[in-house]
């Protein structure tokens, strides 16, 4: 009988698994060593789940080696020990374990996962953390590091960071949050990062979409975007800094009515500073817009804020991100590239220090 490659390729990926499930143990995922990031869905302890980019688990172990459990199709996630190192892997739809170290040095390590693709669909699910037989994870402490928010959308996302150029279609393989600027902000300004953002959704419209369908503002309250089986909670997980970045798909093909995008808008951001009075909230104008829809919307933006001023909102702010031109090349379906996204970071980071007093 004929062994096809691909079977022999299953079970040489299955004896790799068992091989490392016989050397090390399972620490689960609600072990109160392991440390998370973002907004995730603990409704079951064993598997909790994850949808936006960004959100991340970090642990500090003892012993030579670690591996990462997950739910089959969970995505895409970059991983680093030690905090350098860092590289992508894929959970496809028959991975379950990667090893992600082996032969470290004895003592202590950390390891940090990162989610950088969007899993709405398919929802990535945590199963723990597979160490050394002899290992433990050792406690790392309250993280009392300022909170830093982004809601977005597929700029924040990292939408088609890693093509080549503008005219490579998207695809998940091809993106990754890592190298956003909101990435970027909450490693240089050490800042424990929350993520809310979606490729192609709106304020009030979504790309190519119909008013008021499926948009951010609907979904901002539950954890986990178009699951309405958990609420976030908010009063736990107030940020410090609260950035926006929402409008180039209300602007999108067949076009945008600018007094409904600065009604919604401001309706939104009424909403979320009901949520955190004292968070300071910043209007922030992507990279991604040009021409008249650049001035619809910074014009928007700008009365937004002048309002809210006006009513004695002292935590309120404007910032507008420099137009992308190409001269920095561009990501998939013309989104920014890598080095804009940098561009866009070192723009940005001064103005929220400046603001904050945090320091790079």
């Amino acid at each position: 009988m004929k062994i096809s490659k691909l079977t022999l390729l299953l079970v040489a990926m299955l004896l790799c698994n068992v091989a490392v499930l016989a050397q090390t143990k399972l620490v689960e995922p609600y072990d109160n060593n392991i440390h998370y990031s973002g907004r995730i869905n603990f409704a079951n302890k064993f598997a909790p789940m994850m949808a936006y980019p960004g959100t991340s688990i970090k642990a500090c172990f003892t012993g030579t080696s670690v591996a990462v459990k997950m739910k089959p199709s969970s995505g895409y996630f970059m991983v680093g020990i030690d905090n350098k190192d860092f590289r992508k892997i894929h959970f496809g739809e028959r991975d379950s374990v990667i090893k992600i170290a082996s032969g470290l040095n004895p003592g202590r390590h950390i390891i940090d996962v990162m989610l950088v693709s969007e899993e709405y669909q398919t929802q990535a699910e945590f199963y723990g953390l597979l160490i050394d037989k002899d290992a433990e994870l050792v406690s790392m402490g309250k993280d009392e590091r300022p909170l830093i928010e982004f809601i977005g959308d597929s700029m924040t996302c990292g939408y088609g960071t890693e093509a080549a150029d503008g005219s490579v279609k998207y695809d998940p393989s091809n993106s990754n949050f890592f190298y956003t600027f909101a990435a970027i902000i909450a490693r240089e300004l050490d800042l424990r990062l929350t993520v809310v953002a979606r490729s192609g959704i709106g304020v009030f419209r979504n790309y190519d979409g119909n008013n008021g369908s499926g948009t951010l503002p609907q979904w901002y309250d539950y954890t986990l975007i178009y699951d309405d089986s958990q609420k976030w909670n908010t009063k736990g997980n107030i940020p410090d800094v609260l950035c926006i970045d929402l409008g180039t798909n209300d602007f999108s093909t067949t076009g945008c009515d600018p007094e409904l995008y600065r009604e919604s808008y401001e309706k939104f951001v009424r909403h979320l500073r009901s949520l955190y009075p004292k968070t300071k909230i910043v209007l922030v104008s992507g990279c991604m817009l040009a021409g008249k829809p650049l001035e619809q919307q910074d014009a928007a933006l700008d009365e937004i804020y002048n309002t809210l001023k006006s009513e004695g909102d002292k935590n309120i702010y404007r910032f507008d991100l420099t137009p992308q031109d190409g001269s920095l090349g561009y990501g998939a379906d013309l989104h920014p590239s890598k080095a804009q996204h940098r561009k866009m970071a070192n723009e940005l980071m001064p103005f929220l220090c400046s603001i904050t007093g945090w320091k790079k």
